[in-house]
């Protein structure tokens, strides 16, 4: 996905590290390349908001139940497949 306009940080670098900046797993530059590029591209912003809510609505439902180690990369692969057929 692109906004079409220009970023430092391009729009499909920025979503596909969404679920790791909502973990809070990636480094302090990433993180704030990512807060500069949600501030400025608004559709990436709408995106983030989705995948936030997605989580926290996991995290509610699902927040006592053990986790399939591999659930994770089915669910991301998942999202990644439906981001492709959406940007053809």
């Amino acid at each position: 996905m692109s906004c079409g306009n220009p970023h430092d940080t391009d729009c499909r670098e920025v979503l596909d590290k969404v679920y790791s900046y909502l973990d809070g797993e990636l480094t302090e530059g990433d993180v704030a390349e990512i807060r500069v590029h949600l501030d400025e591209c608004s559709p990436c912003l709408k995106e983030y908001d989705l995948d936030k809510a997605i989580k926290a609505l996991v995290h509610k439902h699902c927040g006592c139940d053990p986790v399939p180690a591999d659930l994770r990369s089915k669910v991301l692969a998942r999202i990644d497949q439906v981001r492709s057929e959406l940007a053809d």
